[in-house]
């Protein structure tokens, strides 16, 4: 086990807290890759020989660190590769390592009676169109003819899927810092099933990533929600925009087309968070000129909002569901 994936328990989206940590991480190997807004990978096959201490052995040693200097708790898989310590942080308690088997046939076991879903790289769709045909569980997968899935979903999606479902892990720890990015993240005081409630929450946060990307002149490129649930699982979509913006409007749009994807369905929802990624400068952004009177009276609107919330404070002006 020589790769690790680690989970950080924050209390809140901190744009601060993630580089900090890896930081902490980067004590035990350069070959770090940030997983915003609260994860990162980690290669330490060079650290093994360095330390003289197992992945586990290490894990467990940063986690300590994590708690003792930063006062932050964090679950962490172990795996040969990173698809594989991705799967077993899944299976991992807060505050718990989770070490995949080492034998190839104990993975496959380990894989097996996991829904297909589970496998990264399966969307919605993907994992519609395989159950459709009674591949429903990555054993199922595995065991299927290559030329069935290929042609499912595809040659060369096929054959990764069947090589991932079989746990074979191809995948390379790619060092990088945290991304640039602004977050908002909404928390229920208890597991909340109403959709409406989702709505608001996802609502808020867009008016805030807005409100910011405004303060700041930037736009942002790709939208990323991520929902956590009342059994402390998560699932991260992101989505890229049509074109970069920081139009609350905008932003809020492709926040509700994110969580409809999702497709839940009395889901114990605990946190709703939004993640704006790919900042730049608005000035030097593309934007569609329209000829549509209503979208430029709303940006019009937008604006005279920031003004009158600078001055009055953030909740001076807010669209009127969140009012009530």
């Amino acid at each position: 086990m020589t790769i690790l994936c680690v989970r950080f328990q924050l209390p809140a989206m901190d744009e601060a807290a993630l580089p900090v940590l890896l930081g902490l991480l980067k004590e035990f190997t350069p070959v770090v890759q940030a997983l915003p807004p609260d994860g990162a990978l980690a290669d330490l096959r060079g650290a093994v020989r360095y330390f003289g201490r197992d992945a586990v052995e290490l894990a467990a040693l940063i986690r300590v660190r994590a708690l003792a200097h930063h006062g932050v708790d964090c679950a962490i898989g172990a795996g040969p590769g990173p698809m594989l310590a991705r799967m077993a942080l899944r299976q991992a308690a807060p505050g718990a390592v989770r070490v995949m088997p080492e034998d190839p046939e104990a993975v496959r076991e380990f894989l097996s009676g996991l829904p297909v879903r589970a496998l990264p790289g399966v969307g919605g769709v993907t994992a519609r169109t395989l159950c459709e045909y009674g591949l429903d569980t990555v054993g199922k997968v595995a065991a299927a003819p290559p030329s069935t899935v290929q042609r499912l979903v595809g040659a060369r999606a096929g054959r990764e899927l069947r090589e991932r479902a079989n746990g074979i892990d191809r995948g390379r720890v790619a060092p990088n810092a945290a991304s640039n990015s602004l977050a908002a993240e909404r928390s229920f005081p208890r597991d909340e099933l109403d959709p409406g409630r989702h709505r608001r929450a996802l609502l808020s946060a867009a008016e805030e990533l807005g409100v910011r990307l405004r303060a700041r002149n930037q736009v942002c490129r790709t939208l990323t929600l991520t929902v956590r649930y009342a059994d402390r699982s998560s699932t991260t979509r992101s989505r890229t925009l049509a074109e970069p913006t920081a139009h609350s409007a905008a932003l809020t749009a492709e926040a509700y087309r994110g969580y409809e994807a999702l497709g839940l369905q009395r889901a114990r929802v605990r946190v709703l968070a939004l993640r704006a990624e790919g900042l730049g400068s608005a000035e030097h952004a593309a934007h569609q000129l329209t000829f549509d009177p209503v979208d430029e009276k709303i940006r019009r609107i937008e604006e005279v909002a920031d003004r009158a919330r600078a001055k009055f404070g953030p909740r001076a002006v807010m669209p009127g569901p969140l009012a009530a």
